[in-house]
């Protein structure tokens, strides 16, 4: 695991350029809300997935990197995550989802967070359609933290995602490489496990 550079987003935009980082944020008329905090290329493929996944109804929040290089100086840890407008768009809502990145020459999807029957009935949709699904072997990377961005909506319980690099690649490819399950089947299972 990396140590992050920057404690907190305060930190971090006391430091940065304004151009090194882009938030994108629309709160929409849902209780449920989508979130790449360590999107563009902090983890790459982060925010096509949350804007996917939120398509036009859910609320989102993207923070993404955007320097030449060296955008893991933004990653700055769950827990910690206080940009104001990120806090904002969780807290209007019941539930949030978080999409993040984690290695990985597999495709998988790590599920955690604290929202444990939201996130099994999102896993099993996820492997009726293909996907391999699975829990995270590093305590750091289940989402579990009371104040991790993804557990402090309304409820106190979302979902955390963390997905392998490969399966972003593929996911987010506009080559569409189709083999094994798409974006689109990504997205289907999603909505199709929030819905039961």
């Amino acid at each position: 695991m990396h140590s992050d550079r920057y404690k907190n987003f305060d930190e971090l935009a006391g430091s940065e350029d304004a151009n090194a980082f882009r938030i994108e944020a629309e709160k929409r008329n849902s209780s449920i809300c989508v979130l790449a905090p360590h999107g563009g290329k902090i983890e790459v493929g982060t925010s096509e997935l949350a804007r996917a996944v939120a398509g036009n109804r859910l609320s989102y929040y993207l923070f993404e990197g955007r320097k030449p290089k060296g955008n893991r100086d933004l990653h700055v840890t769950s827990a910690n995550f206080n940009e104001p407008q990120a806090v904002a768009v969780v807290e209007s809502s019941d539930v949030a989802l978080a999409m993040h990145g984690c290695e990985g020459d597999d495709e998988v999807i790590y599920l955690g967070g604290r929202h444990e029957k939201l996130a099994a009935s999102i896993a099993k949709a996820l492997s009726n359609r293909g996907f391999s699904v699975g829990t995270h072997k590093n305590p750091a990377l289940q989402g579990i933290d009371r104040s991790n961005i993804c557990n402090r909506a309304k409820l106190g319980m979302g979902v955390q995602f963390e997905i392998t690099r490969a399966l972003r690649v593929r996911l987010t490819d506009k080559k569409g490489h189709l083999t094994g399950p798409s974006l689109k089947d990504f997205v289907d299972a999603i909505n199709e496990g929030m819905s039961q």
